[in-house]
């Protein structure tokens, strides 16, 4: 894939926070993914707790089968400290080196972390988004903020996830009596395709396929240079 630089990642805390909120404004909300999606990538990263070293996996799939099409990775050092709020600065430099390395771009992009549920607008889905320029959905296990009423406890359940009095994502029951998903849009998505999307990814597992197959493929990259340490 080519992906055009955006800004530079070398800046102080402060910086980075007025870069997210400028950046905010330029998330698009509405729905641009295809009819059909063809494609979703996913991708997640690993690292060593306090290490330097991090390891990006891209993992494109097809759909409706969920047949891996694609793998790509990449590995990296990266000395940004760990903010709250500022993760993506952390993290999507070496991610970007592995989207660079895909052949096929996918329709859409589904992420490990947050989208427009984030404290500026700005969670690591839109962050990417913007970067590749594709759709993009936030789909974490956790919630960062925002407030919701628990969602129902069968596959498909799904309740809106409030923020300054704003809908900015769903909580998502994806398998029956699990605990839910954080689903929210990055970019050029909206609510409704993101959580359709997240559950066309779902199988028999708690996490959409794509971010699932990238986390094992982020693990097992970590440990296999572990090993050869």
């Amino acid at each position: 894939m080519n992906v055009p630089d955006l800004h530079d990642w070398e800046m102080s805390s402060g910086d980075a926070v007025a870069l997210q909120k400028r950046l905010a404004g330029q998330v698009v909300r509405r729905n641009e993914l295809p009819d059909p999606v063809s494609t979703v990538a996913g991708v997640d990263v690993s690292y060593e707790k306090h290490g330097h070293l991090f390891f990006a996996g891209v993992v494109v799939l097809a759909l409706p089968s969920l047949e891996v099409i694609e793998e790509a990775r990449a590995v990296g050092e990266s000395n940004c400290p760990y903010v709250p709020g500022l993760l993506s600065f952390r993290e999507l430099p070496i991610v970007i080196e592995a989207f660079r390395r895909v052949h096929a771009v996918p329709d859409a992009v589904l992420v490990d972390g947050q989208g427009l549920a984030h404290p500026r607008g700005l969670g690591m889905a839109c962050h990417l988004g913007l970067w590749l320029g594709l759709p993009t959905v936030g789909c974490a296990k956790s919630r960062l903020c925002g407030t919701h009423p628990e969602p129902g406890r069968l596959r498909g359940d799904s309740v809106p996830l409030v923020l300054h009095d704003e809908p900015v994502g769903a909580v998502l029951t994806t398998r029956n009596n699990v605990k839910p998903l954080y689903v929210s849009p990055g970019h050029l998505v909206d609510i409704p395709a993101a959580v359709s999307l997240v559950l066309s990814c779902c199988t028999r597992y708690r996490m959409p396929e794509p971010t699932r197959l990238a986390h094992h493929l982020t693990n097992r990259l970590r440990k296999e240079a572990k090993r050869n340490t």
